[in-house]
Formats: structure tokens, sequence, C-alpha cells
């Protein structure tokens, strides 16, 4: 399957920064289209409130209405894109406050999925608590090489062969891959290192 994507310009960034409106859109890419009635039952949310995140999502291209489902009474939603690519160096230094409240927001959705993932752990059978794993791996590298390193992970997850969706053993499985400087060991440009004047 070809993957579709969407870049978002700063307006779209700062739509995305809630973390509701990030979630709907995760059901909808993962789960495919839904009603306002079913994703406010999921969130834990009422349909007014899922109405209105769904159009600022519509309103900046993330989701479309699904017309081959509906009768008139039911407006159903769908992803317009299966992934979003997010520059993570602003092109205007202007455009830095959206990005971060984009990515901490990115940061909060992955920590709540990971944290749900280690609650159910032990209502796993044990093949699949075999082939899950949490590891961090801590390496000396350049930032060229760093990047040249997630690339290739990138490309790896690309080219992933997805097992038959008709075989029973198959289920949804997530791999989160996050790549950054161990905290307080890079001085930014005003020669901070974790907060703290270098």
């Amino acid at each position: 399957m070809d993957l579709t994507s969407i870049t978002p310009d700063v307006a779209g960034l700062k739509a995305l920064s809630h973390p509701t409106r990030l979630r709907m859109l995760g059901l909808l890419r993962i789960d495919g289209p839904a009603t306002a009635t079913s994703l406010a039952t999921r969130l834990g949310i009422n349909t007014g409130q899922t109405s209105y995140h769904l159009r600022q999502l519509a309103d900046h291209g993330f989701v479309v209405d699904d017309e081959e489902r509906g009768n008139g009474r039911e407006r159903w939603w769908k992803a317009a894109h299966q992934s979003t690519l997010a520059n993570t160096v602003p092109r205007k230094p202007e455009d830095q406050d959206a990005m971060d409240a984009y990515i901490q927001t990115v940061a909060v959705i992955y920590t709540q999925q990971l944290q749900a993932a280690v609650e159910e752990m032990p209502l796993l059978p044990t093949e699949w608590r075999d082939a899950s794993t949490l590891s961090d791996y801590h390496v000396r590298v350049t930032a060229k090489h760093a990047e040249a390193l997630t690339t290739k992970m990138h490309e790896l997850f690309m080219e992933l062969r997805e097992d038959d969706e008709d075989d029973p053993d198959a289920v949804d499985f997530v791999f989160q891959f996050q790549a950054f400087p161990r905290p307080g060991h890079v001085s930014g440009p005003a020669g901070q290192v974790g907060g703290e004047e270098s």
C-alpha cells in the first residue's frame, strides 16, 4: 500500500497541537471512518466537542467526509492521509512555538499509548509478551551519523511487509521509534544545557 502523507503548515500544526484532535486523527487513520458520536464514545467526550474538533481537522485538510457512508442523518469522517510529516526545524524562527507545541502533543500521545500497553501487558498471551520490548540504546554519535541511522530506521519501517489480514494470528502491533540526544548533554543556541547555563 502506498502511504499518503500531509506536511502541515504552521496553522495546521497549531490545530494538531490539541491532544484530542491528534488522538482522533490517529483513530481515523488506524481504525477507519467513524461518526462524531462513535468517536465521542471512544474518547470519553461529548458529541459537540467531537464535532468541533472534527471541523478543525477538516479546515486544515486532515479529515474529509466519507461520502460512501452515512444516510443523511449521520456524517461519517475519514482521514485524508495516512501520515503526517512535520519538519522539526521550522523555516521561520517565529514558527518554533507551533512546532514545539505539536511535538509536545505527540510526546504526550506516545506516552499514553505506552502506558496503556504496559498496563495491558500482564493480560497478554506469552507469545505477545515475548514479542514486545521496552528497550533503549545509548550510543555516542555525531548529528550526521544520528540522522543517517534514523533515516535507515524510517526506511525499514516504511518497507515493512504486513501480515495478511486473513491471518488469524496477526494483530495490530505498534512500533514507537524515538531518537534524541540524551537530555542535558547538548548546548542550545543560547549556550544552555538542560535549562542551566553552561
